[in-house]
């Protein structure tokens, strides 16, 4: 018989930047998918995404998102990683724990610091605990863990893990973490051929709308481009920063992103974004940015200098529609809030969050108000869905 003691250890270890992880040993846990040369389905927990986050001093110190990247190790193979990030506010993280912090501090806690894993700015669900093919019980238990023994030895008030998948939300509620579901605004593609295709499965009212919407949007007398790859110049990264700090100032007071980061996006992640831009007599007026997953296009920023009517629903909602259905994929997420986008066939679906908090009487407590906020958006989904603009039995194909 075998001593249990012989059996290999897991070692958890921290890091200050990805630099001193390895690409190779980072994605064969975060997209392992891609070593058929395919595309990543989530680029945003991608090596050179986190990379670029970092090198371009979007995040580290003075964001209030200070890298500490967690890797587990077995038999000197890194089977496991997290992103990572210590907290000093609740900025750029689209899930709400505003409240929770006013509660504690009021009570004469310490909120911040916090723990979080999740990727910066960007609320689209993905993988949070990455592991390699034939590790994802092991890896997932040990950084959740590790993350939580981290917490707890730095006396954090707590741990987030926010966007993660469905999968990750189960296996983190079963080895004791709180689950929390939110919603947002989802388009599925159901093998439509065309745009068409797409309105034919609207009520007439919902299909004349979309339809005067996208005629208006295109006669703001200019011309739309959809751009990716090496279409792509530095000229149309000047002009989206440009719109991204006029939205950036509006929605968040300071944008989160750096200039240098859309350097960086030029020369290591255009091959990963779809812009679709709008030109009016040789100047660029308008543009909405994507980032492109093997299955998915995520809707991430938009912004203009011009104002025209509907350009932004055309730029941001059926444009991504126009490609993904080109390209055969089978959604798009347009990023966080925004109840207009269901009257044009975004429909409410579910996002999910785990969270570990340290002291056990407000852990119960939140755990109490995420049992009321899930009957609430239980409510909301069913009742937002039946606004949906799909003829009724589109609505019953699509729940």
């Amino acid at each position: 018989m075998s001593d249990p003691t012989d059996a290999p250890t897991i070692a958890i270890n921290m890091h200050s930047s990805i630099a001193q992880i390895a690409a190779e040993d980072w994605d064969a846990c975060a997209c392992p998918e891609t070593a058929d040369g395919g595309r990543a389905y989530d680029p945003f927990t991608t090596h050179r995404w986190i990379k670029a986050f970092e090198d371009s001093r979007s995040v580290g110190t003075g964001t209030g998102w200070d890298p500490r990247y967690l890797t587990a190790e077995k038999d000197g193979q890194i089977i496991a990683c997290a992103p990572l990030y210590a907290k000093s506010h609740s900025q750029g993280e689209y899930i709400f724990d505003h409240n929770w912090a006013h509660a504690w501090e009021r009570a004469g806690g310490r909120y911040y610091p916090k723990l979080q894993i999740a990727v910066p700015f960007t609320p689209a669900t993905g993988r949070r605990f990455l592991t390699r093919p034939g590790f994802e019980a092991e890896g997932i238990s040990a950084l959740v863990q590790g993350a939580i023994q981290v917490t707890a030895d730095n006396d954090l008030s707590s741990l987030h893990i926010t966007f993660c998948t469905e999968a990750d939300a189960i296996a983190g509620e079963q080895i004791g973490l709180l689950r929390r579901r939110t919603q947002q605004y989802h388009w599925e593609n159901r093998g439509y051929a065309n745009f068409d295709a797409f309105l034919a499965d609207l009520s007439s009212r919902k299909r004349k709308t979309i339809r005067k919407e996208r005629d208006r949007a295109q006669a703001f007398g200019g011309t739309i481009h959809q751009l990716t790859g090496d279409q792509i110049t530095p000229d149309h990264w000047d002009a989206f920063w440009d719109f991204y700090q006029d939205t950036g100032a509006r929605k968040w007071g300071t944008p989160y992103l750096t200039r240098k980061f859309f350097d960086l996006a030029h020369e290591r992640l255009r091959d990963d974004i779809l812009l679709v831009m709008a030109e009016r007599d040789g100047a660029w007026v308008a543009g909405a940015l994507n980032v492109i997953g093997r299955d998915t296009l995520y809707g991430r920023y938009w912004g203009c200098t011009e104002d025209h009517p509907c350009l932004h629903f055309e730029l941001c909602y059926y444009q991504a529609m126009d490609y993904a259905i080109a390209q055969g994929q089978t959604r798009v997420e347009a990023g966080a809030q925004g109840d207009h986008k269901l009257s044009r066939g975004y429909l409410p679906v579910y996002t999910h969050s785990l969270h570990w908090i340290a002291d056990a009487g407000f852990a119960d407590a939140v755990a109490r108000f995420l049992e009321a906020e899930a009957r609430a958006v239980d409510d909301d989904i069913e009742v937002l869905t039946s606004y949906g603009p799909f003829r009724k039995g589109q609505i019953e194909d699509h729940e």
